[in-house]
């Protein structure tokens, strides 16, 4: 099973930046049969850590991991916007401004004491809002960007993190498997 550990928003700071992104290119009716990979704000979530593809048994110790955290609560905001990728690798993303890298440290040093494995490369606190490959034109695309690196959102104290099953496909489905308000 493929997992990761998130942070979700809370609903009026989903609501603000789903105002936000109404007007983005991005978020724009395509036709017919083209898609621009927008992904749902019901999904909008921050990763913390990516686990990735592991066995069944794995799941218990990442729970463990997730429940094991401290009582950290950083406040963020969601400033400004970034791209990942190139052509028909293209993510368009919000930046997490803010104390978040304390609660990330401590996901990932829970898991490790619990040897999960995890993607070990530098947290980039990011609420990814399209994969719109090479679908859009560029000059539509660096308008985006403007626009949310325009962008200052409200802030908020993280304090809804979830242990995530992932199921790929043309419609992505993320499952909560456990929270930290389960503790």
């Amino acid at each position: 099973m493929r997992l990761f550990i998130a942070a979700y928003l809370p609903a009026d700071v989903e609501r603000h930046l789903a105002e936000m992104t109404g007007s983005l290119n991005v978020r724009q009716p395509m036709p017919e049969g083209r898609s621009l990979r927008v992904v749902p704000v019901e999904q909008w979530h921050m990763t913390l850590a990516f686990i990735g593809e592991v066995e069944d048994a794995k799941q218990e110790a990442a729970v463990g991991a997730l429940h094991a955290l401290p009582e950290l609560v950083p406040e963020v905001r969601i400033a400004g916007g970034g791209r990942f990728g190139r052509g028909k690798f293209t993510t368009l993303f919000a930046k997490v401004d803010g104390d978040v890298a304390p609660l990330g440290d401590a996901v990932r040093a829970a898991l490790r004491k619990r040897r999960v494995p995890f993607d070990h490369r530098p947290l980039q606190p990011h609420v990814t809002i399209a994969r719109p490959s090479d679908r859009l034109p560029e000059d539509e695309l660096m308008a985006d960007l403007e626009a949310l690196n325009a962008y200052r959102g409200p802030l908020w104290r993280v304090g809804d993190v979830r242990l995530m099953k992932s199921e790929l496909g043309p419609k992505p489905h993320y499952t909560a498997l456990a929270t930290t308000r389960d503790t």
